[in-house]
């Protein structure tokens, strides 16, 4: 007879793991024998993490993939769910906080972020998937709001992430069958920005973080937070968003950034705006 599950008992900061190299910060969901399933624990951990990386000077991407065969399985089913809600409502808002705040500050975060999923990525970890900037995934990854699947509806924003990024129909099927993804069908159908083979997951990501890391930090930033932020507005509210966005960049160095890279494309010729990024290391220092 199977012994009912228990609560996990690593400690709180072995549950992610990060290494920082050359400008990238590799972030792992680190309980790969419970799927990375992501408990009040991990959650917690996951915020210091991402507070402690954010403003680092060598930390210029941030990837977030899972340790083992999983990316992350969605939320603890016994630690998040069963334990909390034996707790009462004040201990269900308290676990739900700390989830959806670490996934908020991932949405906004001030480095480009790219999430490496590397195997399973179910339910509650939408929340994370969304939050990532660039996604690519492993062919043989797999997706799933197996939500249905035990009688609850995909919530956390999981059911919201698959209607915003997935095609209408696509989504309603997703949300209802309980029918799992490959990472092929999953890039197919808008949920992740692509899929590779499992043998060129970490190759494809490094090349990407290394063309990240070419871009103006401050540049960046502006235009990952405004293609968020213009998904929800009218055209003529993003239009003037967008202005304001530039003018306020210009005071983050903007004016110096666009004078060198102008006279390296029309004084210069070294750069082609179509085919990479100006050389920003020429730009003059105050």
């Amino acid at each position: 007879m199977a012994m009912p599950s228990q609560p996990d008992p690593r400690p709180e900061e072995e549950t992610v793991k990060y290494e920082v190299i050359d400008g990238v910060a590799w972030v792992y969901f680190n309980r790969p024998d419970k799927r990375n399933c992501q408990s009040p624990k991990l959650n917690r951990q996951m915020g210091r993490v991402l507070n402690e990386l954010e403003f680092r000077d060598d930390v210029q991407v941030l990837v977030l993939t899972g340790e083992g065969s999983a990316w992350s399985a969605g939320m603890d089913l016994l630690e998040y769910f069963r334990m909390n809600e034996a707790g009462g409502i004040g201990a269900v808002r308290k676990a739900q906080r700390e989830a959806y705040s670490w996934w908020e500050r991932l949405r906004w975060y001030e480095k480009a972020t790219i999430g490496m999923i590397n195997g399973w990525c179910f339910g509650g970890a939408y929340g994370p998937l969304f939050a990532c900037d660039i996604a690519i995934a492993s062919d043989d990854a797999q997706f799933g709001l197996s939500e249905i699947n035990w009688a609850i509806l995909p919530g956390g924003g999981a059911s919201k992430v698959a209607a915003e990024l997935m095609p209408y129909r696509k989504a309603m099927y997703h949300a209802m069958m309980g029918e799992n993804l490959t990472g092929q069908q999953a890039a197919e159908q808008g949920l992740v920005t692509e899929s590779v083979p499992a043998d060129k997951l970490k190759a494809r990501v490094q090349e990407i973080a290394d063309n990240l890391k070419k871009k103006d930090t401050h540049a960046l930033r502006a235009t990952k937070w405004a293609m968020r932020r213009v998904m929800e507005m009218t055209y003529d509210n993003a239009e003037d968003y967008l202005i304001r966005t530039q003018e306020a960049l210009n005071d983050f160095g903007g004016w110096e950034t666009r004078k060198e890279a102008t006279k390296q494309f029309l004084d210069e010729k070294t750069f082609k705006p179509g085919l990479g990024a100006f050389d920003k290391t020429k730009v003059a220092k105050d």
